[in-house]
């Protein structure tokens, strides 16, 4: 663990931005919208009592309205829902692992629905850094991979493949993840 957190104290020491100043290039926000340039870094973990789902061909696989939101700058929240709300029946572990310097190792998890699996859907932090212990016990989706709303909107996935935003028509970018943002 100690040399995880000294790669993770590198880590966290390298970011330009940290929300506390939009950039030149920013979106601005209209009324009713956020920009992620005003996200913290470190990420600020948020209540969200909006209805959450997520399906897959059709089958409600997680439906809550106490989610929480993570909300860390230049990126598109990510959604996550309570274990609770969630179908245990469909998930299955999933292949690989990740690390995020400010919430430590991810678990992820794929789907088994029918006879079909969907290989790593979604991810966990089952042992979280102590800041973020609000997020033990809840699990976020890709929704490049399954459907996912929020109230009656369909999420748009973060570009990049690996990162997991929740991009919505109240978020405004440029979001990390869409092409030359690798520095940011």
């Amino acid at each position: 663990m100690g040399n995880d957190l000294s790669k993770d104290r590198r880590a966290r020491a390298a970011w330009l931005h940290r929300g506390q100043e939009r950039p030149d290039f920013a979106v601005e926000p209209g009324e009713g919208q956020e920009s992620v340039w005003d996200y913290p870094r470190p990420p600020a973990v948020v209540a969200d009592d909006r209805r959450v789902r997520v399906l897959f061909r059709r089958e409600a696989i997680g439906d809550t309205t106490e989610a929480v939101r993570v909300l860390e700058t230049a990126s598109p929240p990510t959604v996550y829902i309570p274990r609770r709300d969630i179908r245990s029946e469909f998930l299955v572990p999933g292949r690989g692992a990740s690390h995020c310097e400010w919430k430590g190792p991810a678990t992820y998890w794929s789907l088994r629905v029918g006879g079909e699996l969907l290989e790593n859907v979604g991810w966990s932090y089952e042992d979280p850094y102590p800041e973020f212990q609000a997020i033990h016990g809840y699990l976020s989706f890709y929704p490049a991979r399954v459907e996912c709303y929020i109230d009656e909107i369909r999420v748009a996935a973060q570009a990049g493949g690996f990162y997991g935003g929740w991009v919505t028509p109240e978020i405004v970018g440029p979001f990390k993840g869409e092409p030359g943002t690798g520095g940011w």
